[in-house]
């Protein structure tokens, strides 16, 4: 097994990493203080192929294979990771599913607009009053001639303020607890559904979160992805490929998180000498290194499976679980090695310890992801 990049990944990280450097750092604290999210820098990523990078080329995308999409979210991850999660949230999300379940005339709609950045994505699978357990949703659709009126609300939805078009996961058959979700790709601009509150959250703050609102959102029939009661088991497999895009998310904080306490180790001076010198620093920068090569490498194994068009359920699981489980601890082994300056936000270690805790939520929270690691272990015919 070779582990080596090829050039062009190579480039693609380099691209991206110029592009988060350039284009987001510069802007990092103001645009956390004020939780903007920068539209016009995120419709640029789209220029660049970040929108749609594994989406084929024929449908406007990159064209490129989950490992390249796995080093595009760690690039953006370590500079901020409330721009990666944005840009992860349309991708596997908003996008994935569209290209997942979606008809060739659906594609071919609405694929384009969004990997060109043109458009912008939000999923909203997540209400009130079900959060885990994603079967207990309560937001309806109802057929009305050729048309369906969706009523319900959809909370913590990334992009949902901005969103252009939202995937929303819709109860059709109170009756039929494993086919009676079906997903509708709702344009925003359509009466009916509005972004509600808008989210104050402790981290990822560049990244939008807020409430979809349905009132009587009419949506034809058309915009059924995929079939109808099959909602749920797509959105399954959406949120497969969702999980190693927040590992490698996670890879990225913790990479952040590790590479700035490293150089401010080096160069911060403690009893004559630089507290690299002392051994409690270099064991804690030791464990951070190698936790966070373990979990790339976690991302990547993932990454393959999917490329390769295998059942990825349970790596993708185990690769957002440890990612995001290491990530947490990387980050406040960065905020000690700072010390005080590490709860002051002239420096970076806080920043990444505030977003950090987010990926051991989002997309399925760690005892779920060991619940689906269990269930597959313990399934017949499991390895």
């Amino acid at each position: 097994m070779d582990f080596r990049l090829t050039d062009e990944q190579r480039q693609i990280q380099e691209m991206v990493r110029e592009f988060a450097l350039s284009e987001i750092k510069p802007h990092l604290m103001e645009w956390d203080e004020a939780q903007h999210f920068p539209t016009e820098v995120f419709k640029r990523a789209g220029g660049l192929g970040m929108l749609g990078v594994t989406v084929p080329e024929e449908y406007g995308g990159a064209g490129l294979s989950y490992v390249d999409y796995v080093h595009v979210i760690e690039e953006l991850g370590v500079v901020d990771s409330g721009f990666a999660l944005s840009v992860a949230a349309h991708n596997s999300l908003g996008t994935g599913h569209i290209y997942l379940a979606g008809n060739e005339e659906q594609k071919k709609k609405w694929l384009p607009k969004l990997t060109s950045g043109e458009w912008i994505a939000a999923w909203g699978l997540t209400e009130p009053g079900s959060g885990s357990d994603a079967s207990g949703m309560r937001t309806t659709a109802v057929k009305d001639g050729d048309e369906w009126v969706l009523n319900g609300t959809k909370n913590f939805i990334t992009n949902a303020t901005y969103a252009d078009i939202a995937v929303v996961l819709v109860v059709t058959d109170k009756s039929d607890q494993k086919h009676g979700i079906t997903a509708f790709a709702v344009e925003m601009d359509r009466p009916g559904i509005r972004p509600g509150k808008k989210e104050n959250k402790l981290g990822m703050r560049v990244s939008d979160t807020a409430e979809l609102v349905m009132e009587d959102c009419r949506v034809p029939s058309a915009n059924i992805l995929g079939e109808i009661g099959y909602g749920f088991i797509d959105a399954m497999k959406v949120l497969d490929g969702g999980r190693i895009s927040i590992g490698a998310l996670a890879v990225g904080i913790a990479r952040g998180a590790y590479e700035a306490a490293r150089d401010y180790a080096k160069q911060r001076q403690a009893f004559g000498k630089s507290i690299s010198d002392f051994q409690a620093i270099q064991f804690m920068l030791a464990d951070m290194a190698t936790e966070i090569d373990a979990s790339r490498l976690l991302c990547y194994r993932a990454a393959t499976i999917k490329d390769a068009g295998e059942k990825v359920t349970q790596a993708s699981a185990m690769a957002k679980l440890y990612a995001s489980e290491v990530a947490v601890r990387a980050t406040e082994k960065g905020v000690q090695i700072f010390g005080g300056y590490g709860f002051i936000k002239d420096f970076p270690a806080e920043k990444y310890y505030r977003d950090v805790k987010l990926c051991t939520i989002g997309e399925g929270t760690s005892e779920i992801q060991r619940m689906v690691i269990a269930r597959n272990l313990l399934a017949d015919g499991a390895r």
